[in-house]
């Protein structure tokens, strides 16, 4: 009698395979279509947008607080304020708002939380958590064999969890896995200290430098593993040809 068990777990593999695999075509980062890494890299961290998105809102409060901590809430308001300026952007402009929507909730939550214990440092709690949370399944995933990185690109190439059966790309899988787990830690080891410290300036200075500085090589290198992984049909005749 076969057991059930096998089937629950691939049910589960699909659907985040399909949850992964649809946010990364939705950043651009789809194995399947051509173009430079640079490119695929700049599409996945949103471009310019993406990039003021990302990094004015923490930096207005980074200043903000550092030269005036008090009213707390000057530096919060201002914060969140610049990521609805964003959200309503994108919104007018009817651009995807995914991106601003959910940096809009997360400067709100983080704000709320700041204000609720009158500590600066408190404004960085939820991204402390993220990095905890993101580390930690990237790391288990990538050590029980099922690598995120491999599910979101099984369901992206078509090919669901066949990529286990491989040893190659499952050892490929398992190292991305393992250096997303370390960018997330990295960050958390570093910014932990100076949050217990209740150094704001510093945290919030040394979270932008480790936020798109180190995703974005990440993201380039995890790209190119990939494509050597899954070489395009064009990519394998020309080699052929040469």
């Amino acid at each position: 009698m076969t057991s059930p068990e096998p089937e629950r777990e691939q049910s589960a593999s699909d659907i985040v395979g399909a949850a992964l695999g649809g946010a990364a075509r939705r950043a651009g980062l789809d194995p399947n279509e051509s173009g430079a890494t640079h490119k695929m890299v700049w599409s996945a961290i949103g471009g310019w947008r993406g990039i003021l998105e990302s990094v004015l809102p923490s930096l207005a409060f980074v200043i903000l607080f550092t030269i005036r901590p008090e009213p707390l809430i000057l530096p919060l308001g201002v914060s969140v304020g610049l990521a609805a300026v964003f959200t309503i952007v994108r919104l007018v402009q009817k651009s995807p708002p995914s991106a601003a929507i959910g940096g809009l909730v997360a400067a709100a939550a983080a704000a709320a939380l700041a204000l609720w214990t009158g500590r600066g440092e408190d404004n960085f709690v939820p991204g402390l958590i993220t990095n905890a949370a993101y580390g930690t399944a990237m790391l288990v995933s990538a050590l029980i064999g099922w690598s995120l990185i491999g599910l979101a690109v099984g369901f992206l190439m078509g090919e669901g969890t066949a990529w286990r059966g491989d040893r190659r790309k499952r050892r490929a899988f398992f190292w991305l896995g393992v250096a997303w787990a370390a960018l997330f830690f990295a960050r958390l080891a570093v910014q932990l200290p100076l949050y217990i410290a209740g150094d704001v300036t510093a945290l919030g200075t040394l979270k932008l430098i480790m936020g798109l500085p180190l995703f974005a090589p990440l993201i380039a290198v995890t790209w190119l593993v990939v494509r050597a992984l899954y070489p395009r049909a064009s990519d394998a005749e020309a080699t052929s040809q040469s």
